[in-house]
This record gives structure tokens, sequence and C-alpha cells, in this order.
């Protein structure tokens, strides 16, 4: 118990009472701490004078002689807070995730962090992007996890790494590979062998990468997290603490020195990551625990401080906008709300992290989705209603923000970047199309299978199955009656060329005429997303997934395609030989045109307004999916991907074609 208060005769009516007060409005907003007379005096502001941070010592740039990281610490009054080498630090961080954003673009990307006020940037790392086949990783271009980091400590911004190996990020799986569907036994985000062997291997991998890059080995990693809002997935206690151990054991392949206190691998600070009601179950003994908000309330650290009353507050993730779905609104958040919510963090001395600050794109097809008793993929766009936009430009929430940061540091912010200009290119008309029907021979030998199989279990890509994109199943047929198939997610059924209708998660039934003669049935089946969020992880197998029957009648005997659509295959169309379009023409089909974007090419976005589901391919690079049900209706491209002059522009379109493609400078999400 601390001692009573003195008061000197010259104390004032009005400070006693804003000392006596001051308990009492502090508590509705964060948790109390112990009281004593030098925290009475400083809440009260007697008799300091206003702060301002000053961490122009405390960057990668400047900090050299480095020893113990970051920590946690508590004043002389017990206030927990954070330290970096020993200096105070309020973590004021933003989340870019550098396999959303080009390559060519990050730079500008954490410039525009850095001059808002941040210190720090956030990442994921995607485990499904990084081993696309077991055993077979990519580090490279768009995907160089290191080179970020090392662009963001040149930058002069900390580096708080999150590499799963669950993400959520709304990505497909979570950013788990889809590989791990193949072997039903395998149960994902648990201590069950087979998926542990794989974290393993993955980890073995990327730790070795991440090791060099901490902060106590001269880099700007100052925290990892451990997992991922398992509080709110719990399906093994003991699987969090393993990937605590293994976090720091797969480490040891690095060997940096013979000092022992060195050879710990992964040595900065640990946290762990969720939502305020479920920290409890996320968290790890010994590790700081982090929750992610929607907004600043007054019961929005009841939990976490039950949980570590003497730790500093960590937001790991506070949500200034939200993602978008097919067919849904699009989400915005007010810029004053996001204002205010950052200033009370800072007010109160809560390090934050803002979710995100730039979104980017879900490029090609990695987007995620959600199903709560319907499948719903999310858009394209990773926008986020983020405080930079999908394309990197400045937003009401940027200003906001950097008057606010600029305001509680002691030196200036740095400069604007400038603006990524923007340009409108002619309208591209398509000039040839390709039936889908006519590529079939230029593909790789289909799987010849008794039954259906799904996806993930293809035997393609050394066994590693196929993860996204589009599988074609053909089968003859010599009756009609009630088809029956388990499509995930969405299909369209054919009689030879012929469209018949449609069959998705839910609706999985479809009456097929009687016909005289045996006929050529044949199924496309489109991933549009697995799920990223909930324990539906487990059963995302995409394809058709079980026996196909009409009238209950087994159907035997089929002929499966593959269709990833990566690069090569479009190296491949260009040797089939294409029909001149006459008039407007039912899909499934590709369309070509050549975007001409002049000398100097720049950012644009497509609009694609007369067409109605498909993806855009542009000098074969997969921009992504547009619908015409909305709500995205543009399509963000990169003016980095376009050549001077001249691009080869791919249209697969499933439904009814468009006839032109018209471009603006103004995205419609």
């Amino acid at each position: 118990m601390s001692s009573p208060l003195r008061f000197s005769p010259c104390f004032s009516w009005k400070r006693m009472m804003s000392i006596f007060f001051l308990p009492f409005i502090s508590s509705g907003f964060i948790p109390r701490q112990n009281y004593n007379k030098d925290c009475l005096l400083e809440e009260a502001g007697l008799p300091l004078q206003p702060h301002r941070f000053n961490w122009s010592h405390l960057t990668p740039l400047e900090l050299k002689d480095r020893s113990v990281g970051l920590q946690t610490a508590s004043t002389a009054c017990g206030k927990p807070h954070f330290t970096l080498e020993g200096h105070k630090f309020l973590i004021c961080g933003g989340s870019i995730h550098y396999f959303r954003v080009p390559r060519e673009y990050w730079r500008d990307r954490l410039q525009k962090l850095r001059a808002c006020g941040f210190n720090t940037v956030t990442t994921y790392v995607p485990w499904n992007l990084h081993e696309p086949q077991r055993g077979t990783f990519d580090f490279f271009g768009n995907l160089d996890l290191e080179a970020f980091v090392l662009l963001a400590a040149e930058t002069g911004l900390w580096v708080i790494l999150r590499p799963g190996p669950y993400i959520c990020s709304e990505i497909d799986l979570g950013g788990l590979p889809s590989w791990l569907l193949q072997d039903p036994s395998v149960k994902l985000r648990t201590t069950e062998k087979g998926f542990i062997q794989a974290v393993d291997r993955y980890f073995d991998h990327l730790i070795a990468r991440v090791v060099p890059l901490q902060y106590r080995r001269g880099g700007p990693i100052i925290a990892v997290q451990v997992e991922n809002e398992y509080g709110s997935f719990y399906k093994d206690r003991k699987y969090m603490p393993y990937l605590q151990k293994e976090t720091e054991k797969w480490a040891h392949f690095v060997q940096f020195s013979q000092q022992a206190l060195l050879e710990r691998g992964i040595m900065e600070m640990l946290l762990t990551s969720d939502g305020e009601k479920e920290v409890h179950r996320g968290s790890i003994e010994g590790v700081l625990a982090t929750i992610n908000i929607n907004s600043f309330g007054k019961d929005s650290f009841r939990y976490l401080h039950r949980l570590q009353k003497n730790k500093p507050i960590m937001v790991m993730e506070y949500w200034v906008g939200w993602y978008d779905m097919w067919g849904d609104h699009h989400i915005v958040k007010d810029a004053n709300d996001v204002k205010n919510t950052v200033s009370e963090f800072i007010k109160f001395e809560i390090s934050f992290n803002v979710y995100m600050f730039h979104g980017g794109t879900n490029f090609g097809f990695i987007n995620g989705a959600t199903d709560y008793g319907e499948h719903r993929g999310v858009v394209t766009s990773y926008d986020y209603d983020a405080v930079l936009t999908e394309a990197g430009d400045y937003t009401q929430k940027y200003f906001k923000l950097r008057k606010l940061l600029g305001s509680v540091v002691a030196l200036p912010l740095p400069p604007l970047p400038k603006l990524t200009p923007k340009a409108v290119y002619p309208p591209v008309k398509p000039s040839v199309f390709l039936p889908l029907w006519d590529v079939l021979p230029s593909l790789d030998e289909p799987v010849i299978a008794h039954q259906p199989v799904n996806m993930e279990n293809l035997p393609i890509n050394n066994g590693s199955g196929q993860s996204y994109g589009f599988v074609l199943y053909e089968t003859f047929i010599c009756f009609g009656g009630y088809l029956r198939a388990n499509v995930q997610d969405s299909a369209q059924v054919f009689l030879n060329e012929t469209n018949i209708g449609f069959l998705n998660d839910v609706d999985q039934k479809l009456n097929i005429p009687e016909i005289r003669e045996c006929q050529l049935l044949r199924i496309l089946v489109e991933n549009q997303g697995r799920v990223n969020y909930s324990w539906k992880i487990q059963g995302q197998q995409k394809g058709i997934v079980g026996p196909v029957t009409i009238n209950g009648i087994i159907l035997e005997d089929f002929t499966i395609y593959s269709l990833e659509m990566k690069t090569s295959f479009f190296e491949r169309l260009r040797a089939v030989p294409w029909r001149p379009i006459a008039d407007s023409h039912p899909g499934p089909a590709f369309y070509l045109g050549t975007l001409e974007a002049g000398s100097s090419p720049m950012d644009t976005f497509l609009s694609l307004s007369n067409w109605t589901y498909g993806f855009v391919f542009i000098n074969g690079r997969n921009l992504g999916r547009y619908w015409n049900i909305g709500p995205q209706e543009t399509l963000y491209l990169p003016g980095a991907w376009l050549h001077p002059e001249g691009n080869e522009i791919i249209l697969f379109e499933s439904s009814e074609s468009g006839f032109d493609i018209q471009t603006t400078n103004i995205p419609k999400l």
C-alpha cells in the first residue's frame, strides 16, 4: 500500500479535485494500475509538461549498438510499457502485406507509412504461396520476404513478423497450403503428426531466412507472432506451446555465434494475437498476449487485463476498415472514428497496429472466403478502406493520422512521397476469341479416373495436386434425369458444348433432359476461394467431392482436365488458332486484345461493365476476378506490370462476352 498523500499549502482545490476523480475517470478506459503519489501527480499533469515522443535515435538506421531488443518494463508508478534497447518505446505499427503489393511499389508504400508517423510495419507470411508444392519453396520476386524486411529497415521502420503457419488474412485457406487437404487424417492447426511434420519442414526453411533479420542480429525484426487468433479455433491445447518451442528449435539450423546466449534462434519478443474475448484461450505462458479490436471501449481490455496485469497493452490489429464479399456492399469506416481511436491509444500509451495501413490486392486466385451456411468469396480488391487505397493513394484517414502523429512526436515527419500517377487508356476491343473446348488438346495429359477426383488429389504438380483455378470433368451419359454432384464451389454443366445449368455448394441437383443418344457430360468446377477462418478450414476440398449420380446411378470413367491458368498455360495459347469475333459469344472462352499504354505506362483501373464473370490476365499476370454482381466494379492494374506501347490482355469469360474493356483513373469498389 502506498503512503498517504501530503499536500502543500499552495495546493489548489482544482488540483485536489483532479487527483480525487482521476482513478474514476481512467478506470472506464484502461485497466486500473496501482496509483502512488507520483503516479497521481503524473496522471493529473502536475507539474509535468506535455509529453512528446522522441524516437529519432530508435530507428533501424540509427540504433547500431544492440543488446536487449524489445522488452517490457514498468515506471516507478508501476505502469507497464515497452522498451527498445532500454528506452521507453510505443509501437505505432501499420500492416502492409508484401504479397499483395507489386514489388516495384514496396518502397513507396513503406515510405508513406513512415511519412505518416508510424515506426513499425507488420506483415503476415503466407505459407501457401511460399510452398506451393510440397518441398518446393518460392521466396523470389513478389515473394522475396527478406528483401521486403530489409527495405523496411532502410526506410526507418521496425518489423513485427507474423509467420503463422496459419494467418487468416482473408487469403485462401488462411494461408495454409491446399496439399495439406489431400489426407483427411491430417488435422489442421493441431499437434497431429502429419500437420506438425509439414510445419516443421516449412519452419526449417522459413526461420532460417528470418533469423539473420532479427533485431539483435542487426535486422529490423523486433517481435515475432506465434500462430494467429488460435483462441477462436482452439482445437488442441498442446498446439500453441508446441509452435512456441518449434519456432525456437528450428532457428538453431542457422549458427551465428559460438556463444551459448546467442544460440537461441528466434530471440526477439514472441507475441500471440486474439480477439478480445478469446485472448485467454490463445495465449501461451511466458509469451506476450495482444488483442484485435474494432473500436476503443471501456471493456476492450477487460479479458486481457485478467490474463496479464503487469504487461503493456498491445493492440495487434485495430481494424480501420473491413474486407468486402461478392454480392455485398463496399464497407467503409469513418475517418474521424479512426483518428479518435488512435488518439485514445496514444493518450493512454497503448501500443497499436493499424490493420490495414495498405491492403493491396488479392491478385490471381488467392482470395479467401467465408461460409456461414453459404460459401461467399472475398473480392479481388483488398482495399479494406485502409489508410492508403488499394493503389497506394492518400485518404482522409491518412491525413488525419499524419496530423495526429505529427503532433505527438518531437521531430518533424518526413515529407510526403509523391502520388503515383494514373492514366486512362484507349478502350480495348478484343479481336479474337478461343472457346475453352478448343484449348483442351493443348493442355497437359488429362487425368483418367474411374470416379471424380477432387482438385487437391489430382496426380499433378509432383504429387501436390491443384491449388487454384478450374477443373473440367467429362464423361459420357446415355440417359437423362436428376444429376447430383457435390461441387465446390460453383459449376457450369454442359452437354457437349451446350450449357444446361449450374450447380454450387448449396444447389447440388440439376435436371438433365432425356437424350436420344449418348452425349458428353461436362462439369466445369471453379474454386472460388477456400474458407480462411473457423473450423471449416478442415473440409475445404475443391472440385467434385464424391460420386456423381443421375437418378441415383453412379457415373463412371471420367476424363479430368486441370485448368490452373499459370503463365505457362498462356504461352501455350499463343500456338492455338484463335477465331475472329463476329458477335457476342457464350462462354466459357478466352478473349484476346491489346492495351496500348504509350511510352510511359502508369497505373489504371479496368472497367468491365459489359462483361459478366471471369478473370483478367495482363502479359500473363492474373489480375483477379471480376463479377457483375459487385460491389467491386474495377480491377487495379499496376503500371509497373505494363510494357511500353502494346500489352497482351486476355479475359477468361465464363458467361456472355462483352464488347470492350474500358480504363479509368478512379476505382469503383
